[in-house]
Parts: structure tokens; C-alpha cells; sequence
């Protein structure tokens, strides 16, 4: 079974109400349906999705994330997209069936469990005042950062620096390559 590349999971995450969301169109193109198939799961299993599940994006949310080239801004569909937060992901999960949902479906709980593994590193470094813990914290953030980003990062010359600003700290991670000779 061929998996999934985190990076093409990780891109369709969007950040809308305060949560990590993934657009009912997004969710079709990972799963290899049509957007309509994905609403029809929602629509004939209401019990399996209730609050905090999934939710219709409000108009001005649309104008918002168009605005941020979070919805291509030629898609004008009648009806706003659905966001799946991740238990909706999960729930939408037991409805699909097939290989390529089986590897769709565990892209995205990797995805979300990185995710999560570094916004609690995060919180963990900031609240930290020993600077042994600090580095230690440091150096994890780095490892999950890594893995996030994996092979599929481009270099041009022998370093490569990615640097992540947070509220409470800034982070940055440098991987060094090896010349072929």
C-alpha cells in the first residue's frame, strides 16, 4: 500500500474558528471522490457527525480565506464548503471504505498527531525555565520539524535553514547535506 506524503496531507490543513479544519473538497481530493460523495457521507449519517464534527463555512469566513488564497478564488459553488475538524475526519473515516481510503485516512491522522506533538513541544519550551530541558525541548521541536518537512524539502546548495516564529519563541533548525564528490 502506497502512503500518502504528509507534505500533500499537511497543505490542506487550514486554521478556521480556532481549530485545525480540512475543507470538504480537499477532503474529496485526498480521498479520490467527488465533493458531492463526501457531503452525501455527512448528509446520510447526521448521527455520526454531530456539533464540532464538521461545520458550513459562513459566507465572510469564504471571503476571508479567498482573500488569503485558502479557496481558489474561482470556485464559486452555491453552497459554502464544509469544514471537518479532525473527530469529523475520523468519523467520515468509518463511512469510506476501500485501499486508497485506508491510506488517506491514516496521512491524515499522521498528520494531525505531528501537528499536535509540536504545538505541545512548543508549549512545553515556553513554560520551561531550566535550560537543560530548554535545549532538550529544542532539539525535539527540530526532530518533528524534520519529519514534517522530510525528504521532500528542496536544498540548492549544502544548507537549509527554516525558521518559525511563534508568539513565545523563535525557531530555527539548520540541516546540513553532505556534497556528492
Amino acid at each position: 500500500m502506497k502512503m500518502l506524503p504528509y507534505q500533500t496531507v499537511k497543505d490542506k490543513i487550514i486554521h478556521v474558528r480556532e481549530q485545525d479544519v480540512m475543507l470538504d473538497y480537499s477532503v474529496a481530493e485526498l480521498y479520490g471522490v467527488e465533493t458531492r460523495e463526501i457531503n452525501q457521507a455527512v448528509k446520510n449519517n447526521p448521527k455520526k457527525f454531530p456539533k464540532g464534527y464538521v461545520f458550513e463555512l459562513d459566507g465572510q469566513e469564504v471571503t476571508d480565506l479567498r482573500s488569503k488564497n485558502l479557496i481558489a478564488t474561482s470556485s464559486k459553488s452555491r453552497v459554502n464548503p464544509k469544514a471537518f475538524t479532525e473527530k469529523g475526519l475520523y468519523m467520515l473515516a468509518t463511512i469510506l471504505k476501500g485501499d486508497r481510503a485506508t491510506e488517506t485516512t491514516i496521512a491524515i491522522i499522521e498528520a494531525y498527531a505531528k501537528l499536535r506533538e509540536l504545538s505541545r513541544t512548543i508549549g512545553e519550551l515556553s513554560a520551561n525555565p531550566d535550560k537543560f530541558a530548554q535545549k532538550s525541548l529544542m532539539q525535539k521541536s527540530g526532530e518533528i520539524m524534520a519529519d514534517l518537512f522530510g525528504d521532500d524539502m528542496q536544498t540548492n546548495e549544502t544548507e537549509t535553514e527554516i525558521e518559525l516564529n511563534f508568539a513565545v519563541l523563535k525557531l530555527k533548525h539548520t540541516i546540513k547535506r553532505k556534497r556528492d564528490e
